[in-house]
């Protein structure tokens, strides 16, 4: 028994150094993180007897890279994005957290088949220039990743690639074809304009109502196009960046979000609510955004202020449109919204439903500081407004049930909205305030803290003015460790 005890010790002693010889030829690596934030907040408590919402949330990522050889490697990143005392409460006898997912796995081939592409394909976090268009989102425990592939070229100070995403498939479901999304996107990238570099963008969803809706929008198409520009760079002792971005095509969820209304009113005294106002089943979309940046450091200053103005426009539907049959509400596609409005993000998603379809305007001031050694503090303010307000679009601001006119007399010549004409542009004003300490080269220490200053109409907007005692100010705190290894 001692001998074949001491004969299987030796066969794993064997296989250990067999398996350590493949990874060494493989060059395969191991990396990974750990991050830990507590959050408090009360942005979805607007009532003054509500406390506020506090959570703890970990993200952990286990990486293995594997150089294959002089063209082929690999990436596979396992990950586990989980809120404490969620599927794992400590008075269960058993852990009932099966969090664990793929997070990114592809693999690269340069040089593809001598055209001098290269291929990465699989899952894989798609991130172009400041993350505009496409980010991952990188501040959620979960991040996001697209199932695709992306084929590169760069050759002198130029480059371009082409990215495929499998946004949404249904295969399962019979009659789901349609709530397919696919993207496909041309993007370049030329360096050395104007101290910077510039980038081009062609998008095209192609989305058969996935993101729009279900039923809403059966027999229409929502297949749109983003073309626009970025440059970004420095130039006279300033860092800036400039661009814009155009939208057009089909607009499927037009139908779903402003139906085609009429009000119906006693004859004689009331005219028929203006049939323009409101789509039927598909629009085109006409919209846009630009955003502009400026930014000066003073390194020969104390604490080595930079501070940079900012201003994000991105447009939205009005009454012009509608009459039109245009889509106005521009969409930031996969965007890391967090980055540009505001930490709070009151401002999400991507489609503009936050301010009902009536655009943004952010108008911001930010400050980094460095008051010591591994320390940096940064004050960030936003003033928030809607592209439109709705004292001047009132067939909007009808549709989606701000105000009703039933009661108001107009002549036929007057459209329906005539009692909507109240009501300005300002949402609020938000502050961030972040504290960073490099507590060593592998753990990051981060301390926030944001206040939303509300406007009345942030409240119309949102619903919340529906509450008797409704707070008129939104605080968040966080508290975070980033451990890398």
């Amino acid at each position: 028994m001692k001998r074949n005890f001491l004969t299987g010790i030796a066969m794993m002693v064997a296989v250990f150094f067999i398996g350590t010889e493949i990874a060494q030829a493989a060059d395969i690596s191991f990396s990974g993180k750990i991050r830990t934030r507590y959050e408090n907040t009360t942005a979805q408590e607007w009532d003054v007897g509500d406390d506020p919402r506090d959570w703890t949330a970990t993200q952990v990522r286990l990486n293995a890279k594997a150089n294959i050889n002089d063209s082929t490697s690999a990436f596979v990143q396992m990950q586990s994005s989980r809120t404490w005392g969620v599927a794992n409460a400590a008075y269960t006898a058993s852990d009932g957290d099966s969090s664990v997912g793929l997070h990114q796995a592809y693999f690269t081939v340069k040089n593809l088949a001598g055209t001098g592409f290269n291929a990465k394909v699989g899952r894989q976090e798609i991130v172009l220039d400041g993350h505009r268009l496409f980010g991952h989102t990188g501040w959620t425990t979960g991040a996001q990743t697209h199932d695709g592939a992306v084929l590169s070229h760069a050759h002198n100070n130029g480059s371009m690639r082409y990215i495929y995403s499998a946004a949404q498939e249904h295969t399962s479901t019979a009659g789901q074809a349609e709530n397919d999304i696919e993207i496909h996107a041309l993007h370049s990238n030329f360096q050395g304009v104007l101290g910077g570099s510039l980038s081009t963008y062609l998008v095209m969803m192609d989305d058969d109502c996935g993101a729009a809706s279900t039923a809403a929008c059966a027999g229409a198409t929502n297949k749109w196009f983003t073309i626009g520009a970025r440059q970004a760079g420095k130039m006279f002792g300033l860092d800036y960046r400039a661009e814009y971005y155009f939208q057009t095509g089909a607009a499927a969820l037009a139908g779903a979000q402003m139906p085609y209304t009429t009000l119906v009113t006693t004859p004689g005294t009331l005219t028929t609510f203006d049939p323009t106002a409101g789509f039927g089943g598909e629009a085109s979309r006409n919209a846009y955004m630009y955003g502009v940046r400026v930014g000066k450091s003073f390194n020969n200053v104390t604490w080595k202020p930079k501070i940079t103005l900012w201003y994000d426009y991105l447009s939205g539907t009005d009454d012009e449109n509608i009459e039109d049959g245009d889509w106005g509400a521009f969409d930031t596609l996969n965007d890391t919204g967090h980055k540009f409005y505001g930490f709070m993000d009151l401002f999400l998603p991507q489609t503009g439903a936050n301010t009902d379809f009536l655009g943004l305007q952010d108008i911001a001031v930010k400050i980094v500081l460095k008051p010591a050694a591994k320390w940096t503090l940064k004050a960030d303010v936003h003033n928030f407004h809607t592209a439109h307000s709705l004292g001047a679009n009132p067939d909007v601001a009808h549709i989606r049930g701000f105000c009703s006119n039933v009661s108001v007399g107009i002549t036929s010549s007057e459209t329906g909205g005539q009692a909507c004409r109240g009501g300005g542009s300002e949402l609020g004003t938000e502050l961030d305030l972040t504290l960073v300490h490099k507590y060593n080269p592998n753990v990051k220490l981060v301390f926030g803290y944001s206040q939303f200053m509300a406007e009345a109409l942030y409240h119309r907007i949102r619903g919340t003015s529906a509450t008797v005692g409704y707070e008129n100010q939104a605080r968040w705190m966080y508290v975070m460790a980033d451990v890398k290894f």
